[in-house]
C-alpha cells in the first residue's frame, strides 16, 4: 500500500529539522549541543573541586603557619586581691591566654594558656594543685614542666611584677 501524503513532515525535508517538529534535545539541534556542553561544565568543575577539596589540607599541612606576635610585651593581668591562694586566672596576653598563678605560699606565676600538643587552652586545678588540659588530660606543674599527658614540652614561662594594686606580666627576655 502506497503512503500518500497526510501533511506529516518528512525526514527528506531539508526545512523538518529547522521547523522545530524535533523532540528538544534530540542530536543534531543546537539545543542538544548547548545541554552537553553545560553538563561537561558541571562535571569538570564538579572534578576540580574535589581535587581542590584533596589538595587544600595538604597545602596547609606542608606550609607552616605565620608566627602570631603575642601582640605586646607586658599586659596588666590582674589587680591585687582577685585570686585566693592556690588559685588562677586565664587572662588575654595580646592574642593568646595567658595563666596567672597564685601558688599557696603566695607566690604569683604566669604561664601561657595554650597547651603545647594542640593549642587548647590549659586550666589551674588548685585540688591537684597542676595545670591541666582537658582535650586529652595532660598535666604540667605549677612551674610550667610537662608532668604527664601528650604535651610535648613545657607551658612557656613569664615574669610577673606586682606594681602598686596591679599584677603585671611581661614576656621573659630570651638572651
Amino acid at each position: 500500500m502506497e503512503n500518500k501524503d497526510c501533511g506529516c513532515p518528512r525526514r527528506e525535508n531539508p526545512d523538518f529539522l529547522d521547523s522545530g517538529l524535533l523532540p528538544a534535545g534530540s542530536p543534531g539541534t543546537p539545543f542538544a549541543s548547548t545541554r552537553r556542553r553545560l553538563i561537561e561544565i558541571l562535571l569538570g568543575s564538579g572534578f576540580l573541586a574535589s581535587i581542590a577539596s584533596f589538595l587544600y589540607p595538604v597545602a596547609r599541612y606542608l606550609v607552616p603557619p605565620a608566627v602570631s606576635d603575642l601582640g605586646s610585651d607586658e599586659v596588666i593581668a590582674a589587680k591585687v586581691g582577685d585570686l585566693k591562694p592556690n588559685s588562677g586566672k586565664i587572662f588575654k596576653f595580646g592574642s593568646r591566654p595567658g595563666l596567672l598563678l597564685l601558688n599557696a605560699e603566695g607566690e604569683y606565676k604566669a604561664l601561657a594558656g595554650t597547651c603545647t600538643h594542640l593549642s587548647c587552652t590549659v586550666q589551674y586545678r588548685g585540688d591537684l594543685q597542676q595545670v591541666w588540659c582537658a582535650c586529652h588530660n595532660g598535666i604540667y606543674g605549677q612551674d610550667g614542666r610537662n608532668i604527664s599527658g601528650p604535651p610535648p614540652r613545657p607551658l612557656e614561662s613569664f615574669q610577673v611584677v606586682v606594681r602598686g594594686q596591679e599584677i603585671v606580666v611581661r614576656r621573659t627576655m630570651r638572651a
